[in-house]
C-alpha cells in the first residue's frame, strides 16, 4: 500500500515530473501537472483532476505510485 506521504512527495518534487496512481481494483490515475492532484490534512483522501472529472479517492485503495527514475526523465537509454 502507498502512503499520503508517496503521494505528497511526487506532487511537490521539484521539477515536477507526472507520475502515475494506481488503486487495488486495477484503475489507473495519471497526475500530468501537480494543479490536478490535491490532498486532504486530515482525512485519507485525496483527489485527481482528469478528462473525465474529479475523481476523490480514499488512500486505502491505492496500490502504488509509480514515479519515473531520473534516467527515464532524462531520456537515458543506459547505453
Amino acid at each position: 500500500m502507498a502512503t499520503t506521504e508517496q503521494v505528497r512527495r511526487a506532487m511537490h518534487r521539484q521539477p515536477f515530473w507526472p507520475f502515475v496512481i494506481h488503486l487495488a481494483d486495477g484503475r489507473t490515475f495519471p497526475v500530468r501537472h501537480p494543479d490536478f492532484v490535491a490532498v486532504t490534512h486530515r482525512l485519507e483522501l485525496f483527489f485527481v483532476a482528469d478528462d473525465d472529472g474529479l475523481h476523490e479517492l480514499d488512500m486505502n485503495l491505492v496500490a502504488e505510485i509509480e514515479t519515473p527514475d531520473e534516467a527515464t526523465q532524462a531520456g537515458d537509454d543506459g547505453a
